[in-house]
């Protein structure tokens, strides 16, 4: 069976998402944070492949610059801004950051120039595949770079793995266009889907659904449901020992309060602490707890999103943007 040149980028890009993304969201679970050097690491074979894309497509320089001004930006989350100070300080490093992105913003106004005859609802349409759609479809790449960005700096993305990991996404696959759809073409003819980093959050977003249900079931098996009460902390946490809650990624959720007549007793609630607790008040309050005798209390996972992000590959690689699937199904 021959194989195209498309076909051998797309499934060379979810290879690379598949190793990457795993090996992420098992640091991520392990230790609760994703080092930089990782993306310094897969950023190489994402940048490779979508310079082979562009290569396959024709594009020219200003294709390229913008290519690499989208880079430019994402680079920041991981390696920081060129600062003025350091600049005026001598800093090389900084200079030729500086000089990256200059050359790269002339770039990007140069294709703008170069292309501004093409009409972005064109290429939306599919009506437009010049050289300028390609532009266009690489200069949007940009905003999609953006809007991660600025959803981690209002913490809508609480972590910043999370928002690394859906930059270097956009950066591996910057569009549908050569990703192997294997169960539906319904994205792959749509007019309007989400860029793939985006349907990939949204898939582990729905991901996020089962989660009520798996812990419900756990916590029936285990026989964790005493009273009606339980029912209350059953689908969305979970029972363990009191001194396992240290050594755990866990919201210790079981505190000890003073009763009416004055003995103490254990009080549980039902969402977890908007800011997690020092280490020293985690141990104090596990002190307590073994004062007043209790040995099983109640905790809430803390459960990375790259830890469903990777699984979302799934879905995405087989079917690809969610909402082309369940928009029809709500008659839009």
């Amino acid at each position: 069976m021959d194989i195209s040149e498309t076909d051998l980028l797309g499934w060379s890009r979810i290879f690379a998402l598949t190793l990457g993304m795993g090996w992420a969201a098992w640091m991520d679970h392990k230790e609760r944070r994703v080092n930089n050097e990782h993306w310094l690491v897969w950023v190489k074979p994402a940048l490779f492949l979508w310079a082979l894309d562009l290569m396959n497509q024709g594009a020219d320089f200003t294709i390229y610059l913008t290519a690499s001004a989208v880079v430019a930006y994402a680079s920041g989350a991981v390696l920081g801004r060129p600062a003025l100070s350091d600049l005026l300080r001598g800093s090389k490093m900084d200079a030729v950051v500086t000089l990256w992105y200059l050359v790269s913003a002339a770039g990007l106004i140069m294709g703008a120039i170069l292309y501004q005859s093409s009409n972005p609802l064109d290429v939306i349409l599919g009506n437009d595949t010049s050289l300028g759609a390609l532009w266009w479809r690489t200069f949007s790449v940009l905003f999609v770079v953006i809007l991660i960005d600025m959803a981690w700096r209002l913490r809508l993305l609480h972590g910043g793995a999370d928002a690394k990991a859906l930059m270097w996404v956009a950066l591996l696959i910057p569009d549908w266009t050569t990703m192997p759809l294997t169960l539906s073409e319904a994205t792959s003819i749509a007019n309007v889907a989400l860029p793939p980093s985006l349907a990939l959050l949204m898939w582990g977003g729905l991901s996020f659904l089962f989660i009520p249900f798996i812990l419900l079931g756990r916590n029936i098996a285990a026989g964790h449901i005493q009273s009606v009460g339980d029912l209350r902390l059953a689908w969305h946490a979970s029972r363990i020992d009191r001194n396992d809650v240290i050594n755990r990624h866990v919201w210790l959720l079981t505190t000890v309060i003073e009763l009416p007549d004055g003995s103490t007793g254990a009080h549980h609630r039902t969402r977890a602490p908007r800011t997690t607790p020092s280490e020293e008040a985690v141990v104090e309050s596990i002190k307590a707890l073994e004062e007043a005798g209790i040995d099983q209390v109640w905790v809430s996972s803390k459960l990375p999103l790259l830890m469903f992000l990777f699984p979302a590959i799934v879905p995405l690689v087989l079917l690809g943007d969610p909402m082309v699937l369940i928009m029809p199904m709500l008659g839009l």
